[in-house]
């Protein structure tokens, strides 16, 4: 006897097809799985055992070989509880004979045949909707697996989900979880002083560009970064998307509930590598990836391992974290926007100095490498707030106001890329590459005589030179401007900033013309 249902597994957020069979032969009794699966789906043989004990089904006097199908795609988690349990059911008599053609299940058994929830329902859902599908999971599951579309079927436990399928008591179709409301961040009104660091937050804010903000303890720079989401567009409908399915497969979407509210994810300066950027035993997201289409704030950034800062760099050049493993090869989006803060030096840098000494910024900062620190858009000196800073009134402009001008400057990036027939969903300038860039972004006669200029007495690298034409053309954008002129020039060059050992020669715009150690 031989019985088989789909289901799925995931490679990154992919949900790849695998068809898991069933044969009821002679033999010794037991259950063996085979097909490549972890300990997990190893382990699933005793909870469905348990489960068909509390529904009094006794298993067949007999050999059950369960094949997940392709035998060479790694298979982990609990998810595959339930089709082995309905494939069993099928092979042994109790569910009707093709039942099971037209469905997908997914789902973790309890030892009392409870179907628990389980992460991934987002997109296995979706492969079940679009291989033409019904897709049959846990109650707790229901919520989440509606926002798919198609048709799904959320059982509470196995026996309900069993009278369904036999014609018993039907199940009614979930409802799909509620869309939740985005909390009001931050307000940069909060913020005294600081109009320079205020500036430079409009501009990543509606460029989409990385942003590096050094300055003692107490300059305000966590409050800005916190700040951040406030100025941005929520979510489109394909970022949500995208979003949704990533926090899904890392089992953060709680009740079904979907936020148009963009990822902030601020992790520990003792995160690992793995951590920050993927891997693990199962190859899990990591923070860069939870930040897709979001914000990625790295607090105290010398702090964290110079190895894992330095594996940001792949991810930040090409909003993809890769993950390579012996025996698999997953991919997850990535495109984050970067927030850092530093001290200036270990000790801190702040209204009296550092005790040390030069020498002591130049090893704090020397952590970070030059690569890295080239991927970085906006980087700026934030100083201490004086008292007389502190005893000013609040700012009459605050995030409301800000985040129009970034809203209206990104609707101009999106049409922009709509006529030029690129994807308008995220297309902001932080990503324009190649021909896009230079069509748009080519700076007038005394822009581009200024930028020379700079990139041959500072040595910026090609990366550089690119990224401050970006930033220029954000400039250009927040202004209204059709062209960058010289003067986005200038103030995006004054956004790069000095590093220790170097001196600046500036010009009478502020633009940084030479540096010399």
């Amino acid at each position: 006897m031989t019985a088989q249902i789909a289901s799925v597994a995931f490679a990154g957020v992919e949900a790849r097809p695998v068809d898991v069979q069933v044969q009821v032969a002679g033999g010794m009794p037991g259950i063996v799985v085979v097909g490549l699966g972890d300990k997990a789906v190893g382990e699933s043989r005793e909870r469905v055992r348990a489960a068909f004990a509390s529904l009094g089904l006794a298993l067949p006097a007999g050999r059950i070989v369960v094949n997940l199908a392709p035998a060479d795609l790694p298979k982990d988690g609990a998810h595959y509880d339930l089709p082995i349990a309905l494939a069993m059911l099928a092979a042994i008599g109790v569910l009707p004979h093709g039942a099971l053609e037209r469905a997908l299940a997914f789902g973790e058994l309890g030892l009392d045949g409870s179907i628990a929830q389980t992460a991934g329902v987002l997109p296995a859902a979706m492969a079940a909707q679009g291989l033409g599908r019904t897709f049959l999971c846990g109650a707790a599951s229901g919520a989440e697996a509606a926002w798919a579309g198609g048709e799904v079927v959320a059982a509470p436990a196995l026996m309900a989900l069993i009278n369904h399928i036999r014609g018993g008591p039907q199940l009614p179709p979930p409802e799909r979880g509620a869309l939740a409301e985005v909390a009001r961040p931050p307000d940069l009104q909060d913020v005294k002083g600081q109009e320079r660091a205020k500036r430079a937050l409009e501009i990543a804010a509606a460029g989409g560009h990385n942003i590096l903000l050094v300055g003692p303890p107490g300059a305000g720079k966590s409050m800005l970064a916190q700040r951040l989401p406030g100025l941005l567009p929520p979510l489109e409908a394909a970022e949500l998307l995208d979003v949704s399915m990533i926090q899904s497969v890392a089992g953060l979407l709680e009740r079904g509930q979907l936020t148009r509210a963009r990822p902030f994810r601020a992790p520990h300066h003792s995160a690992s590598m793995a951590a920050l950027v993927g891997g693990g035993l199962l190859a899990r997201p990591g923070e860069v990836s939870l930040a897709h289409h979001g914000v990625l704030f790295l607090d105290e950034l010398p702090e964290f391992s110079t190895q894992a800062i330095d594996a940001l760099r792949q991810p930040l050049e090409s909003g993809e974290a890769v993950i390579a493993r012996a025996n698999r090869h997953v991919t997850y989006p990535a495109r984050f926007q970067l927030v850092a803060a530093m001290n200036p030096c270990r000790c801190g840098g702040g209204a009296v100095g550092c005790r040390r000494g030069p020498r002591c910024a130049a090893e704090y900062q020397g952590r970070l490498s030059g690569p890295f620190i080239d991927r970085i858009d906006l980087q700026l000196d934030v100083p201490p707030v004086t008292a007389a800073d502190l005893a000013l009134p609040p700012a009459r402009e605050g995030s409301a106001e800000v985040a129009a001008r970034v809203a209206a400057a990104r609707a101009v990036q999106a049409a922009r890329a709509a006529h030029a027939g690129a994807e308008a969903t995220g297309a902001v300038n932080a990503h324009l590459a190649g021909p896009a860039l230079e069509d748009v972004a080519r700076p007038d006669a005394a822009g581009a005589a200024l930028l020379a200029k700079a990139a041959a007495a500072r040595g910026l690298s090609a990366r550089a030179y690119h990224r401050t034409l970006r930033v220029a053309r954000t400039i250009a954008d927040l202004e209204g401007a059709e062209s960058v002129r010289r003067a986005h020039i200038a103030e995006a060059l004054s956004f790069r900033r000095i590093w220790p050992g170097e001196t600046a020669v500036l010009g009478h715009d502020g633009a940084v013309l030479a540096t010399s150690r």
